[in-house]
């Protein structure tokens, strides 16, 4: 394949300023039960090439399934095609990368697909009957997953690349109704769980069958529990609130491409602008975010992006202030940076790539543990798993729920509370973070649906979030 990609990008280099070549072969598999039964199981693979060129400052893109060489050429001349029919594109040059050769393997436990599917079964079961002891409880469901993608690329720059990664994980959710109320309480998160770059060890580890109780009885409690009230207060976040404020607050705002208004397709542009760069107050300066597609086990890390350029840490906000981007070569070669950040991902071999989020990270306080941090705050509201999200197309306004709340008073958890929410403005709502625990409460958390461009794309990407606590928030307002 790699000789094959070598030609391709040999054909293209007279005819293109620019032009790389993918190859994709992915695999996933997606088991699930539901109500005492199994809701399905399914194991997809597929395969293809996918070529880029630019001609004249303009891009054209085509893919063809497969892995012969009559698909790979097919695709080069209809990107040739394309990109010679597009008008005159940005004259600025691609910023400047070395061109690597090599190959990258993730390294994971056991291989999520040599198990077989009865031992998934047995363990997605016995989690889902753990869910079912009262009778209000609806609906119960538990759910695997895992992916793998293994990546050739070449480009006419030199680059000549092999990665391979896994991703694994799952989890649980029960639904109760009683009294015209209907409640869910998941773990380890929602949205069908929580997913890792690792192997079977990291489903396994989730022990999803000695937490099904637990959430169970939640669900159930919050049927009866008070609604949380309108006020502007104190409120707490737990790890993955945080993430899911990350990505959807800070992670989208910086990805170059928005900022500078080429990509405005499903969730539009940013608040943000090129001079905003290490001026632009986004938070207090409890807030540093790292954008870094090395840590281990997140769904963002690779060897190279998608452009050839490797794996690396990209400082985004550091105490409050902007001081990077997300970026393509092409997007950092328009602003004047010295190198791409690292962020072009495409979904499988049939979607050119794009300003992706890799790993992004609030980084730790010094707040200490959970417990601490509510010992620490005299009122407020303790919000936990995120239920739905809703912010406008500048990444500004926003709109978040969570699954269940607790009041906090006199630094202790109180009353749970049912249907909270919060309201605000990004700067505003970041500049009220006054307390982020310390580095043994931090975790990623996995985001298996974060959604770009058009065509729409899906990809992964973890973040890695400790409870944080952030002041003058307006909730209960849902």
């Amino acid at each position: 394949m790699l000789a094959l990609l070598e030609e391709l990008v040999d054909s293209a280099s007279g005819r293109s300023e620019y032009a790389d070549v993918r190859h994709v072969r992915l695999r996933e598999e997606r088991v699930s039960t539901r109500s005492g039964g199994v809701e399905a199981a399914t194991h997809d693979e597929e395969e293809g090439i996918g070529v880029r060129v630019r001609v004249g400052g303009a891009w054209g893109f085509a893919a063809a399934p497969g892995s012969e060489r009559s698909a790979g050429e097919d695709a080069l001349e209809r990107a040739l095609a394309a990109a010679t029919a597009m008008p005159r594109g940005s004259a600025a040059q691609l910023a400047p990368e070395a061109p690597v050769r090599g190959r990258h393997v993730a390294p994971i436990g056991e291989d999520p697909f040599a198990v077989s599917l009865d031992d998934k079964l047995a363990v997605l079961l016995a989690a889902e009957a753990g869910l079912r002891g009262d009778p209000r409880v609806a609906v119960s469901s538990a759910h695997f997953l895992a992916f793998r993608e293994e990546r050739a690329f070449a480009s006419t720059d030199g680059a000549l690349l092999e990665q391979v990664t896994t991703d694994c994980g799952g989890g649980i959710a029960a639904v109760a109704t009683g009294d015209g109320e209907t409640q869910m309480r998941s773990y380890p998160a929602s949205f069908r769980g929580d997913v890792a770059q690792a192997g079977y060890e990291h489903f396994r580890g989730l022990d999803l069958v000695g937490h099904s109780a637990r959430v169970a009885d939640e669900a159930v409690a919050l049927l009866s529990a008070p609604r949380c009230p309108a006020a502007r207060t104190t409120v707490v976040l737990d790890g993955g609130q945080v993430a899911l404020q990350l990505h959807e607050s800070v992670g989208h705002a910086v990805e170059l491409d928005r900022v500078l208004g080429t990509e405005t397709s499903y969730a539009g542009t940013s608040f943000l602008s090129p001079a905003d760069l290490g001026s632009r107050r986004y938070g207090s300066t409890a807030m540093s975010v790292t954008a870094d597609a090395t840590t281990p086990g997140g769904l963002g890390s690779f060897g190279w992006d998608d452009e050839g350029v490797p794996a690396q840490a990209v400082p985004i906000v550091r105490e409050g202030v902007l001081r990077g981007f997300l970026s393509s070569r092409e997007s950092a070669g328009q602003v004047g940076l010295e190198r791409s950040g690292g962020c072009m991902r495409a979904a499988g071999f049939a979607r050119q790539p794009l300003v992706r989020m890799t790993n992004l990270h609030l980084e730790p306080g010094d707040a200490g543990t959970l417990e601490d941090l509510i010992a620490a705050t005299d009122d407020g509201v303790y919000l936990e798993t995120n239920r739905s999200w809703s912010i406008d197309d500048r990444r500004l306004h926003f709109q978040f729920a969570t699954e269940v709340a607790w009041e906090i008073k006199g630094g202790r958890l109180r009353r749970m509370l049912r249907n909270p929410s919060y309201a605000g403005v990004s700067p505003e709502f970041w500049g009220g973070l006054d307390a982020v625990c310390s580095e043994p409460a931090w975790r990623l958390w996995g985001v298996i649906n974060c959604g770009k461009g058009e065509p729409g794309q899906m990809l992964r990407v973890s973040h890695g979030t400790a409870p944080a606590r952030f002041r003058d928030v307006q909730v209960g307002v849902a």
